[in-house]
């Protein structure tokens, strides 16, 4: 997949957006020799297994301006540093409990010139701040995850939607969501973005502080 197959899922992206996401590639290549954080073949197909990925909550949700995301376990700075590219007016704040990763995406932010991210090395247990919503790429199960962020949720809500998680995750989540299934929404990536990869992806919703709650 090549950047231009993205645009055709988000139209409206100004030039720097455009710019910003077509050096990615360069720019994980060039990290990823010297610290390895996202596999050979993924960054092979980074555009569809991360950038995407990513990407692909905003198909189904979007963020006020001046929200503040916090994503956890964000690894090589996924989903968060995508996301960072959409809504530039939205504070992310990337955590990650293993230093090198976050060099990485410290690196990664530089050269992307992105104002509105800032990392901690740390585990999110530990961090006090709260964030409008929890974004993640399956770190956990969700009864564990939820457990590590539920902390993490701030109670005044300024979105559309309530303040909670957003988790992307794939395969059968029948059991490990069956503890909030009065609540939880599950969306199928597939119905948005067909294509192989995308298939047994999932997008699910938790709310912890509804909007009228």
């Amino acid at each position: 997949m090549k950047p231009i197959e993205i645009y055709s899922y988000f139209p409206n992206l100004s030039d720097l957006q455009q710019r910003q996401i077509e050096q990615l590639a360069g720019l994980y290549q060039d990290w990823n020799e010297k610290i390895n954080v996202v596999s050979r073949k993924d960054v092979e197909e980074l555009y569809e297994r991360h950038v995407l990925h990513s990407m692909s909550i905003a198909l189904f949700t979007s963020f006020a301006k001046g929200s503040k995301i916090v994503d956890v376990g964000t690894g090589g700075g996924f989903p968060g540093i995508p996301l960072a590219i959409l809504f530039p007016e939205v504070q992310f704040t990337l955590v990650d409990s293993i230093g090198k990763k976050l060099k990485v995406v410290n690196e990664v932010v530089e050269g992307l010139g992105l104002q509105n991210v800032t990392t901690i090395h740390d585990r999110i247990e530990n961090v006090p701040e709260t964030f409008d919503f929890v974004v993640s790429r399956a770190v956990a199960a969700m009864p564990t995850f939820v457990h590590w962020v539920q902390h993490s949720i701030a109670k005044e809500n300024k979105n559309k939607v309530g303040n909670g998680i957003w988790y992307l995750k794939g395969g059968d989540l029948t059991e490990e969501l069956a503890p909030f299934k009065e609540k939880v929404l599950i969306y199928d990536l597939y119905e948005r973005i067909p294509t192989p990869f995308f298939e047994t992806k999932k997008l699910v919703y938790l709310p912890f502080y509804p909007k009228n709650g």
